[in-house]
């Protein structure tokens, strides 16, 4: 699995020992991780992709990435699926390390991850946030998500790949 380039970012497939990494807090010695990275949405990311792998195998490429700042080499935050395809859909989550917020980092990021969903036959993309994180809510509608309904304390978006 190669890395996947933006014009800002590098997203790195993290392996079991980088997730192992990330989810102990423990950057190995040739990490270079934002002072801020791994973040709790890191750590629950990285831990989500290790039980998947652990229990069904290989994930990628539906499975997690670090993001990087090219500009400083430093890992700012996480981005992945939540779970391989079903029924050509597949659900994506991100977070960025508060000090790299506000940037647009997070909907390059996303962009980017739909390409690896349009690669591979998928239709359709889903993803939810907290209806009181505007900021995420923003990220997903520049990403080209469409907010679908609201439930509980959460939005549900969806793109529809090859609307975009």
């Amino acid at each position: 699995m190669t890395d996947l380039h933006t014009q800002r970012l590098v997203l790195h497939p993290v392996d079991v020992a980088e997730g192992e990494r990330i989810t102990a807090r423990r950057p190995g010695e040739d990490d270079r991780w934002a002072a801020d990275f791994p973040f709790d949405g890191d750590v629950i990311g990285a831990t989500a992709y290790l039980r998947a792998t652990a229990e069904h195998g290989e994930q990628r490429p539906f499975g997690f990435y670090r993001i990087t700042r090219t500009a400083d080499g430093q890992a700012i935050g996480g981005i992945g699926f939540k779970g391989q395809p079903k029924d050509g859909s597949v659900e994506v989550g991100y977070g960025l390390a508060p000090s790299a917020r506000g940037n647009g980092y997070a909907a390059e990021a996303v962009i980017a991850l739909l390409t690896v969903a349009g690669d591979h036959g998928l239709d359709r993309v889903v993803a939810d946030t907290d209806r009181g994180n505007i900021a995420s809510q923003r990220t997903l509608e520049r990403a080209g998500f469409r907010r679908l309904r609201s439930e509980g304390g959460l939005y549900y978006y969806e793109l529809i790949l090859g609307s975009n």
